[in-house]
């Protein structure tokens, strides 16, 4: 796609590096049209802040998708994250349907869970509610956590290939296409991402900082999709993406202060090389 038009679904956290403050510029700087459907504004993310304010716009959704549909208003790609309720996630679905180009691109990272558990706001009501947009969806990128909840299988904290290799045959038995699975560890310095796509998985392994730092999933997901823009295959926009989140990450180590996020705008320069522009 030379210009392509892409909507990205997810919340704003006016500070805080992470979800669509993320995904604008990078996507962006991909070179794609990037259009925004906020779910939710917020006044700060929700890790390590206090406080911070939360508006829900579920409501403006139906009014927004009915003007885009009056406007004859279509997309060549849809990418999600954080969706904050089961009707959230239906209107997603109906955007799929309703406004994607034929021969469109869906992406979805299925933001609601982590280290074994769902985040706070979600339930398992909410799981049952995302299976069918990941299952529809052209791409996905879930962590193993997510991957876990969307197969009912039992979480593992220590786990080798052939658990890897089961989460991503359930996966696709469930009707998933492109899977890319990300955080996929095996030994404690290195971490990576499996991608199965047409029956073949592909393991990229990658350095794995000590200290992690928040909105990382985001950067990587929407660098993922904008080399995916670009013409990459999945596998080397998953490589490409795991790549920049790197630089990112070591932009960001050791100042203390910067404790919310991620530098990536330092690496976006970077990042318009890799994908050859």
């Amino acid at each position: 796609m030379k210009y392509p038009k892409i909507l990205t679904i997810q919340d704003i956290s006016c500070v805080g590096q992470c979800s669509l403050t993320v995904a604008l510029p990078i996507l962006s700087a991909a070179g794609a049209e990037t259009c925004i459907l906020p779910s939710a504004v917020l006044s700060t993310h929700t890790a390590g802040f206090s406080g911070f304010t939360v508006r829900d716009l579920t409501e403006d959704f139906p009014h927004i998708i009915a003007h885009w549909k009056k406007e004859n208003i279509s997309f060549d790609a849809v990418y999600t994250g954080y969706l904050g309720s089961g009707a959230q996630i239906a209107f997603a679905k109906s955007i799929f349907e309703q406004l994607l180009k034929d021969g469109g691109l869906t992406i979805v990272d299925p933001a609601m869970a982590d280290n074994g558990k769902l985040y706070p706001a979600f339930d398992q009501a909410y799981v049952e509610a995302m299976k069918p947009l990941v299952f529809g969806a052209d791409i996905i990128l879930p962590n193993i956590t997510e991957a876990c909840f969307l197969t009912d299988t039992p979480y593992q904290e220590s786990y080798d290939e052939a658990y890897i290799t089961t989460l991503l045959d359930r996966l696709t038995a469930a009707g998933a296409k492109t899977i890319v699975l990300t955080g996929v560890s095996y030994v404690p310095c290195k971490t990576g991402v499996a991608v199965r796509q047409k029956g073949e998985t592909r393991y990229y392994e990658h350095r794995k900082f000590a200290k992690g730092c928040h909105g990382t999933g985001d950067v990587y997901a929407s660098a993922f999709v904008g080399a995916l823009l670009n013409g990459k295959s999945a596998y080397d926009a998953a490589v490409l993406a795991a790549d920049y989140t790197l630089l990112c990450i070591g932009l960001t180590q050791g100042d203390a202060e910067h404790w919310y996020g991620v530098k990536f705008e330092l690496a976006l320069p970077e990042y318009i090389r890799m994908l050859g522009k």
